[in-house]
This record gives structure tokens, C-alpha cells and sequence, in this order.
């Protein structure tokens, strides 16, 4: 033993497996679409963050990323109990589909702080119920994020509905996407996430490399158009001006006089003083306005073509036999045979509403085998 130290053993000791991974022939990301991924990571997140704090009305921290490579092996190390993975694909602007992994507890925490609650309904196994809060609370959180996305790219960048499924990773994975997208080695970004003083954990997001590429050349493409264009080419010399002719030099400004006192005192309107002329004007014809007068009679013609507008527009009617108030004892002690005394009297008109609002009154009368109402007053 000489006291060095292999590559491999610095390696090792820094973390920097990037070579390693080249050598051995495993695909990894270049420091700038690690960087690029992160960063688009860090946007998306916060903005995420923000729309989860909003719906749950408690506070929602989400720290910086880390971004790493990881195998199905290694996420089984690191969850060692059924997970909920969220599947988002993207359906425009960008081609591809990511993951989100949450927590079997994080996940009950979230759906009852959404439910109402004050997240320590944990109890029990994760239900359809708790998958379909957190798919539409990931759908809320990544559709603001693909909204920061596309200002970021500048283009439209859209989601499907995310597609939330409890996994166990020391089980065979029984979905199939799931499965082949977890083949071999992918990229993970990892953040802290803490939710009030109920949640202090963390959550992924995972990336395949090539849509991991494809973020970067979108990226790069978006933020730095201006700098990859490629520079104009130099134009040719201008040709050497010729040089002026001489021009004669202004006469130096004379210094005015210092006035007498006894001019001063003169009154300054003997001196004319000279105004700027105004351009002619040209001639404008001008008249009185005139208005239509108001008439009390409108033609019922012209009221016809403004209500045939709205002609087909439902209303609801409702009839109204009449009224009683009961306390609450008296309600709960209602059961089947109970008689209401209402406050209309046997044969008085009922009262006609549309749309919540008293505008007739009228008797009911026995159409086959429907009640119907026979109009007897229109109110005014």
C-alpha cells in the first residue's frame, strides 16, 4: 500500500458518480441538463407549492431540488411501504410524462385537510376516496405549474388528468406504465416538503433521460433564443466620408450690455413683444345636436325584436299552496300521518313564482291525471 487513493475510492468519497457512471456505460444527464431540470423543477414546484397551500388554507413549504439517479431497487430501499404514485403525461407543448411519489401517511393528511379536517383522520387503509383527492389536488397543483412552464418556454404546455395508484415496491408492479417506466435508471428530483406541523417529509418527481433532454432543449430553446442565435454577419466597410467643406465659423455671441437703470424703469409694454403665429384655421362646419325625443308611446314592434332575444330562455315556476312555521322540536317529532295546517284557507287562490318571484295567483284544477293552475290574476 502506497497511501493513494484510487479514482474510484475519490469518487466515491466526493459523491461525483457522474464519471463512474460514464465508465461503466450507464446513461446520465450533462451538468447543464442536471441544472436545467432542476431549475425548471424548482419553478414548477414553487408555483405548485403555492396552489397546494391555497386549497388546504395552511402553510406549504417545498425546498430546493436534488437532482440524482435511482432504480427501482433503490426506491424500494427508500419506501418500504406502499406509496402513491401520480402519473402525469403532458399532451401539449411538451411530449412526455413524469411521476410524483407521495407517502402513504402524507397522502391521508392532505385528503383530510381537504375534506375539512385538521389532518389527523389517518386512520385506516388508503381508499378510492383518498386517491381521487389526490389526483384532482395534483391536478390543481400541476396544471399551475404547467402554466409556469409555459411562460418559462414560452408556449402553451397542457396535462392530462393526473392518474393516482397505490404501489408496493416490494411487490411486482402490477401496472404496466409503471413498470416500464421504472426499467433501468431514471432521473429523480427530490424535495423536502412540509405542509403546517403536520407534514414534515419528502416528495419525488420522477423523469425518464429522454424527456429529461427534451426539458433542457426546450429550455435552452425558450430562455436562450437569443443568446444560441447566431450573430449577424459582419457588413463591409463603408467606404472613408469625404471631408466636408469648411463651414464658416459662427461669430462669437456678443455679451448684451447691462441695461440702464433708467431704461429699466421704462414700462415694458411700449416694447412689442412677438407671438408665435397660430396655423389658419380651416372652416368647421358647425351644428346644433340633435336627440330623438323620448315618446311615451314606444311601438310594441320595436320591443318585439329586443325580447325575441330571450324568448328561449327557461325559467322555473313554481306553485305555492301556502306556508306554516314550525320550531324544531316540532319538525323532529314529525313521522308518517302527521297533518300541517298551512295559512291558506280551503279554495283561496294559490300563489304562482317564477323564478322565486310573486307574479300571478291561481286555483288548481285536475288535467287527466296531473294538477295544473288556472290563471285568475296577473299582479302588476
Amino acid at each position: 500500500m502506497d497511501g493513494m487513493l484510487s479514482q474510484e475510492e475519490i469518487d466515491a468519497l466526493t459523491g461525483d458518480s457522474s464519471a463512474s457512471a460514464a465508465d461503466m456505460g450507464e446513461e446520465s444527464l450533462t451538468d447543464a441538463e442536471r441544472d436545467a431540470v432542476g431549475e425548471i423543477s424548482n419553478i414548477n414546484m414553487g408555483t405548485a407549492a403555492t396552489t397546494l397551500s391555497t386549497l388546504l388554507n395552511t402553510k406549504v413549504t417545498i425546498t430546493t431540488p436534488r437532482v440524482s439517479y435511482v432504480t427501482l431497487d433503490d426506491l424500494s430501499e427508500q419506501y418500504d411501504r406502499p406509496c402513491v404514485f401520480i402519473r402525469i403525461s403532458y399532451i401539449e407543448g411538451i411530449d412526455g410524462n413524469n411521476i410524483l411519489i407521495l407517502k402513504e401517511n402524507d397522502v391521508k393528511v392532505i385528503t383530510d385537510l381537504m375534506m375539512g379536517g385538521d389532518g389527523s383522520n389517518t386512520e385506516g387503509d388508503l381508499s378510492e376516496l383518498h386517491l381521487s383527492a389526490i389526483s384532482e389536488a395534483m391536478n390543481q397543483m400541476m396544471g399551475s405549474a404547467a402554466t409556469s412552464l409555459s411562460s418559462m418556454l414560452e408556449k402553451k404546455v397542457d396535462i392530462s388528468p393526473p392518474v393516482a395508484s397505490l404501489i408496493d415496491l416490494n411487490d411486482s408492479i402490477s401496472d404496466d406504465e409503471i413498470s416500464t417506466f421504472l426499467e433501468g435508471r431514471i432521473v429523480q428530483v427530490a424535495f423536502d416538503m412540509q405542509i403546517g406541523d403536520l407534514i414534515n417529509s419528502q416528495i419525488m418527481q420522477l423523469y425518464p433521460f429522454d424527456f429529461a433532454r427534451e426539458l433542457y432543449q426546450k429550455f435552452i430553446g425558450g430562455k436562450g433564443a437569443e443568446e444560441a442565435a447566431p450573430e449577424p454577419a459582419p457588413q463591409p466597410a463603408a467606404p472613408a466620408p469625404q471631408p466636408a467643406p469648411a463651414m464658416p465659423q459662427a461669430a462669437p455671441v456678443q455679451q448684451q450690455p447691462m441695461m440702464d437703470p433708467g431704461m429699466m424703469q421704462q414700462p415694458m409694454a411700449q416694447q412689442p413683444m412677438m407671438m408665435p403665429q397660430q396655423p389658419m384655421m380651416q372652416g368647421v362646419n358647425v351644428q346644433p345636436a340633435q336627440f330623438q325625443p323620448f315618446n311615451a308611446g314606444v311601438s310594441p314592434l320595436m320591443q318585439q325584436e329586443n325580447i325575441d332575444l330571450i324568448m328561449d330562455v327557461p325559467l322555473e315556476v313554481t306553485v305555492e299552496l301556502g306556508r306554516s312555521n314550525k320550531s324544531i322540536k316540532e319538525i323532529l317529532d314529525f313521522a308518517p300521518g302527521t297533518i300541517i295546517e298551512l295559512n291558506k284557507l280551503a279554495g283561496e287562490p294559490v300563489d304562482v313564482l317564477v323564478n322565486g318571484k310573486f307574479v300571478a295567483k291561481g286555483e288548481v284544477v285536475v288535467i287527466e291525471e296531473n294538477f295544473g293552475i288556472r290563471i285568475v290574476e296577473i299582479t302588476k
